[in-house]
């Protein structure tokens, strides 16, 4: 039986995602917690987050979760949902400015005030910019639901998977290696959103 971990360290909805993943693996042994001995030691990770990025920082260090991160990310398939994507970037601006874990190079920017509401939420198109096995069995252009206000920029345009258009084409979701993460929500997205995380417990990193 294999095992995922959901990061646990009190800034995600994090049981609306074990739900969900309850629902596409039923036969895997899905946990969250914030212990870093197990979290190192589960099959697959998964990194989700809501709110402020400052306020989730300060809890990973609390937590004593961001070496592991870090470490899993480089060792296993890993996850990252919303903020678990803003996260793995350099910097953001919000909180007038916060350092994040470094994982992918580049920032974490706000949508410019316009005539589109901010925070943007709601279904959006995907535009899968790569083929990747987390996209398997999900049309191109499907939408997806998300929940934010600020979007990253990668340095690296090799790793973008996906892009959506919200007043500005951004980065939806990157891929590297046994890493992928998403701005917007699976467990929320209905058919597409569970086919993603099916695809995630069944993606062979080797291959």
């Amino acid at each position: 039986m294999q095992s995922i971990a959901i990061v646990n360290y009190g800034m995600g909805n994090v049981h609306s995602v074990q739900k969900a993943f309850e629902y596409v693996a039923p036969n895997a042994h899905i946990f969250l917690t914030d212990d870093s001995r197990l979290i190192n030691d589960a099959d697959r990770v998964v990194f989700p987050g809501q709110g402020a990025m400052g306020a989730c920082m300060q809890a990973l260090k609390q937590h004593s979760l961001t070496e592991v991160i870090k470490t899993c990310v480089n060792e296993k398939p890993f996850l990252g949902i919303c903020l678990g994507l803003q996260l793995l970037f350099d910097y953001s601006e919000e909180n007038g400015g916060t350092s994040g874990l470094s994982i992918i190079p580049g920032k974490v920017t706000r949508f410019a005030k316009n005539a589109l509401k901010i925070p943007h939420m709601g279904w959006n198109r995907v535009k899968h910019t790569i083929n990747h096995p987390l996209w398997h069995n999900i049309d191109d252009n499907a939408r997806f639901y998300s929940v934010h206000s600020y979007y990253v920029e990668s340095l690296d345009k090799v790793v973008v998977a996906g892009v959506t258009n919200y007043g500005v084409d951004f980065t939806c979701a990157i891929a590297k290696d046994n890493l992928f993460a998403v701005q917007f929500h699976p467990e929320k997205s209905q058919h597409d959103g569970l086919q993603l995380l099916n695809n995630f417990v069944n993606w062979n990193t080797n291959d």
